[in-house]
């Protein structure tokens, strides 16, 4: 007789079959209804070029889960330890509670996949469940990054990419010159993003590299290079990509590269990446005792896989199973029931009426309004760009601010990021408190940058305004939105930048005290337009 931990609520089989099948569909749709914020955000994502990959992940990771379930088989009679499993799925419907809480749709995606592990161990137990991580782990690879740290690594990636490109493009005596993101070829310009769109290979090369170093069967040192190195073949595919374009910009003209570019951007550079990848593992097997061929250093055996599709059919009614099932029937019932209702737009002042003139500053020309595109990537639902004078021997103080209704949809942007990206070199970068400067409680801390391109250097104040607080790191200011969002169903904010240019001979003292005023100015009428409550 089975332990209670595995017995069945009916005797014969197909009552089992059958029920099994209907528990593991009630699972599996409360789970989906609970996570549909997640799996929403997961379809939006997945129609951008960089996670246009995301719908093959989920085929590949149940192609990779059968052939597992082929090496570890469904084990007959008491399977123990299934409790693990149950306490892997209560912790990812209180991830996923917490994700919708915050309104952070990518918390929400990240917990089903916990929530499929669950599953994984609650069907064959602790020992047997924990051997199938490779196919649950590749799930990772259809998720976006966070913003934060997306546009980091790609800005990173960006200009290292570019920089190699360059590179090459000095050696073979082709007149290129790189400035932030800007690459000059003399004869056209080329912004880096438009320079690095083949990166957005990088996460479908990843993937691929996974599982291509799960059916390696070679040394585990090489399963890890294989794995390691989607990275700097994605890099060294693109810098090559913007070498060859600015070849044939410089002999055949710029009307040849539009047709290269679009022919090079599709298909060629994830080939040809993955026949880098190919070869690396052909070099590696060199290296082993007994030179194994390519095609034997692949487990590349599908048979039997039906077999194993089918054998899904025979799921039992294990309480483990119900138990399973009931948490996510209990979890949908507790939010539509008990969550507490989301926070409806801020009122605030339109940044249209931001004041013109603060004493002796006063505003300079009309309000500047920046570009399309720019705007595009910003996604603020309100924004204010201005410079502002004194007279014409004081040099002026730039003022932007951005507000979001809502900023997990993009509202921390930091200029860590966007400076580098408009060719400005950041020369020093200070986190400082300026509350006794200003006179106000509490504190006020805030970056302090000095940044530089050529001869020209301006000083750069900014920071984020979340409500009451001033926050100065994007990652915090990150985690006060998951805060925010799950105290009071609030996740508005923005962003306040203040910038002056530096004369030369000008110390930093002089000009840190021109922002410093500035500053006094604008936090006094800022919360009409960023509010604090």
């Amino acid at each position: 007789m089975a332990s209670s931990e595995d017995s069945s609520f009916f005797r014969d089989q197909a009552s089992i079959n059958g029920f099994g099948l209907f528990w593991l569909a009630v699972a599996t749709i409360t789970a989906g209804w609970f996570f549909i914020d997640g799996l929403d955000a997961l379809l939006l994502a997945w129609q951008t070029p960089e996670y246009s990959h995301g719908p093959l992940i989920p085929v590949l990771s149940a192609i990779m889960f059968l052939r597992e379930m082929k090496q570890y088989p469904p084990q007959h009679g008491v399977v123990p330890n299934r409790w693990p499993g149950l306490v892997v799925i209560g912790t990812a419907f209180l991830i996923g509670a917490l994700g919708k809480l915050a309104r952070i749709d990518d918390i929400v995606a990240y917990a089903t996949i916990i929530w499929v592990a669950g599953m994984v161990l609650v069907s064959f137990g602790w020992s047997r469940g924990r051997k199938f991580w490779p196919s649950v782990l590749h799930l990772v690879y259809m998720l976006p990054l966070p913003a934060t740290i997306y546009y980091k690594v790609s800005i990173w990636l960006q200009m290292v990419s570019s920089e190699i490109g360059v590179g090459i493009l000095k050696i073979l005596s082709v007149p290129v010159f790189l400035e932030g993101n800007i690459i000059d070829l003399g004869v056209m310009r080329l912004h880096v993003a438009e320079a690095c769109s083949g990166l957005r290979y990088l996460f479908p090369i990843m993937s691929f590299s996974y599982v291509f170093a799960v059916l390696y069967r070679g040394p585990n040192w090489h399963k890890a290079v294989l794995l390691l190195a989607a990275v700097p073949i994605t890099v060294l595919m693109n810098s090559v990509r913007i070498a060859v374009a600015g070849i044939i910009a410089n002999i055949y003209g710029v009307e040849w590269l539009e047709g290269f570019t679009h022919f090079f951007e599709g298909w060629v550079v994830f080939i040809i990446c993955i026949l880098m990848l190919f070869g690396l593992a052909r070099l590696m097997l060199l290296l082993h005792p007994d030179r194994p061929g390519l095609a034997d250093a692949l487990d590349l055996d599908m048979s039997g896989m039906m077999t194993q599709l089918n054998g899904l059919r025979a799921v039992q009614a294990t309480r483990a199973l119900v138990v399973a099932a009931l948490m996510g029937v209990a979890a949908l019932g507790v939010w539509q029931i008990a969550h507490p209702e989301q926070g409806g737009p801020v009122a605030r002042t339109s940044f249209a009426l931001f004041p013109r003139e603060f004493g002796a500053w006063q505003q300079y020309g009309p309000e500047e309004r920046l570009t399309v595109d720019v705007e595009r990537t910003l996604g603020a639902d309100d924004y204010r760009q201005a410079t502002f004078v004194r007279n014409n021997d004081t040099p002026a103080v730039g003022f932007f601010s951005a507000f979001y209704h809502d900023q997990t949809r993009g509202g921390v942007h930091s200029p860590e990021i966007c400076l580098p990206s408009a060719g400005w070199e950041i020369a020093k970068l200070d986190r400082i408190d300026i509350a006794k400067n200003l006179g106000v409680e509490g504190t006020f801390p805030l970056n302090r940058a000095i940044i530089q391109r050529g001869e020209s250097r301006m000083m750069v104040y900014y920071w984020f305004q979340q409500g009451e607080r001033r926050v100065a790191w994007d990652i915090a200011a990150k985690f006060n939105l998951l805060l925010d969002g799950i105290r009071r169903g609030q996740t508005d904010g923005g962003i306040v930048r203040l910038t002056t240019p530096m004369a030369r001979g000008e110390s930093e003292e002089q000009a840190e005290a021109r922002l410093m005023e500035m500053t006094r100015n604008v936090v006094g009428v800022l919360p009409r337009f960023i509010p604090e409550s």
